[in-house]
């Protein structure tokens, strides 16, 4: 990669190729007058990390902002520690300016400061131009600094005004616009308050803020114009105006429409809550083609107890059984031909595992009535994407870490060990079903098991299938596909 000499460099390293980050196209976007000084340089989790030492050794910036997540925190500390070894060698390095969802709650003695000179901690649109400028006119560092790493400086931002920060649409790029997953936020924060969601913690998300929404609609048709194929919406709950929500449901529908004449795709994606299903919003909902649309919805626990416990039982003046939860997705299930994802958490506070087991038969059951089977085509219309409790930095839900024996990995992602009521050996059971209902189910691995498995109870027998796969692989990851499909059916007939 050839680049010019910027003053700016902000970087990350994306989960993924086709996942490009919005974070750092806000921060360029609201640089002001150093925003033609600043370069975007990506990366992914799979890239040989001398390849990317090597692009960000040569780049020459006075400033190095990388945004830290949950999933490339381990990956960023050992880019930082391989960077300073380059540059102490030098005696010269850039500022270094960390920010993202990972940092903002994490400890000051974390590893990863070591390596920084500034820590921005929450939204740094405002504040990450406000420290640049500073930088630059030798304010605060000359950015020149010896090998000799002193405390970095925290800022704690404040949540930006949406009304006026910049967008940040128009620096995807056209390869992006074509070829990738484009990400975008119609509001931010979140009236609702999960403990395990960085949402709970208010000055981190806090309550609900919408971006003007004509403007907003603009750019998508911009985007869409550019080509853009695939939409994913970061708002975490979509679905909370509803008013709104079908604004913007009507305009993609009516460009997914434009794009079926023309036998072109367009794929929308939201996350909503079950329990925020009005007659209007399912009406809207059973009006996209196949394949348009696709909803991420929030089940999290069928446990009642364990959902009031962790705040997760109603809002907004909101109240909910799961009953209901479990009745909006046989809804979307027989209703719509939304592809749907519906999330489920193993380890919450007090949750054992037949309770679990239950919760995960009875929304199998919800998302495979044996009446409508799932399509089992190129993929699978209904999927559950089974999660660990994970202990984010600074989420509420640690509250319960004493009264529940609650005991995590202190590593990212901070998946929970073991509790009071699910032991060390149950968890990794979950862990282990988890990777291989992802493999053989969700990817369709065999459209006859699927068929065989629909509209029944499988907690368990699937529970047996994983240990049984587990014991003879050692593994749940690096499996050829055709052994896997051939021991899934020689394990059928046992």
């Amino acid at each position: 990669m050839t680049l010019g000499v910027k003053n700016i460099i902000l970087s990350t390293i994306n989960a993924k190729w086709i996942h490009p980050s919005l974070a750092l196209r806000l921060l360029k976007a609201n640089l002001g007058s150093l925003e033609d000084s600043c370069e975007i340089i990506e990366f992914n989790l799979r890239q040989p990390l001398v390849e990317i030492i090597g692009v960000l050794t040569s780049a020459g910036s006075r400033i190095l902002g990388i945004s830290v997540s949950i999933w490339n925190n381990t990956a960023t500390v050992r880019l930082l520690e391989e960077l300073h070894k380059v540059w102490s060698s030098t005696g010269k390095r850039p500022v270094v300016v960390l920010g993202g969802p990972e940092v903002s709650h994490l400890q000051p003695d974390a590893e990863i400061f070591r390596y920084a000179d500034y820590v921005i901690r929450g939204e740094g649109e405002d504040a990450f131009r406000e420290l640049c400028e500073n930088i630059l006119a030798n304010r605060l560092h000359n950015g020149q600094s010896s090998s000799v790493m002193p405390a970095p400086q925290f800022t704690n931002a404040e949540n930006a005004d949406v009304s006026k920060i910049k967008s940040g649409y128009h620096l995807y790029t056209d390869e992006d616009a074509a070829k990738k997953l484009i990400y975008v936020e119609s509001s931010r924060g979140c009236p609702f308050n999960c403990e395990f969601c960085l949402s709970a913690v208010k000055e981190q998300g806090g309550a609900l803020r919408e971006f003007p929404l004509e403007p907003f609609l603009a750019e998508m048709d911009v985007l869409i114009r550019r080509g853009v194929k695939t939409f994913k919406f970061l708002d975490r709950t979509f679905n909370v105006n509803i008013k709104r929500s079908l604004r913007i449901m009507e305009f993609f529908l009516e460009k997914v429409k434009e794009r079926k004449k023309r036998q072109d795709s367009l794929v929308v994606h939201f996350e909503m809550v079950p329990y925020l299903f009005p007659a209007e919003l399912r009406e809207m909902l059973s009006r996209f083609p196949p394949e348009t649309l696709r909803l991420e919805i929030g089940i999290q626990t069928l446990n009642g107890e364990a959902a009031s416990r962790i705040k997760r039982s109603g809002g907004m003046g909101q109240s909910f059984t799961p009953e209901e939860e479990l009745e909006t997705l046989r809804f979307l299930r027989q209703k719509t031909t939304a592809i749907i994802h519906a999330d489920l958490i193993a380890g919450l506070p007090g949750e054992d595992l037949a309770s679990f087991g239950k919760g995960f038969d009875n929304l199998w059951l919800a998302l495979s009535d044996e009446e409508k089977p799932p399509a089992v085509t190129r993929e699978l219309r209904a999927e559950i994407q089974l999660g660990i409790l994970k202990l984010l930095p600074g989420a509420p839900i640690q509250r319960h870490n004493n009264a529940f024996r609650m005991r995590y990995n202190p590593a990212p992602p901070y998946e929970v060990l073991e509790t009071s009521v699910m032991s060390k050996d149950e968890l990794k059971q979950v862990k282990n079903f988890a990777r291989f209902w992802e493999i053989i189910v969700n990817r369709n691995l065999s459209s006859d098991y699927i068929k065989k498995i629909s509209g029944k109870p499988v907690f368990e027998k699937f529970m047996a299938l994983s240990d049984s796969l587990y014991a003879r692989f050692g593994r749940n990851w690096g499996i050829d596909r055709n052994e896997l499909l051939e021991a899934v059916k020689n394990y059928e007939f046992i």
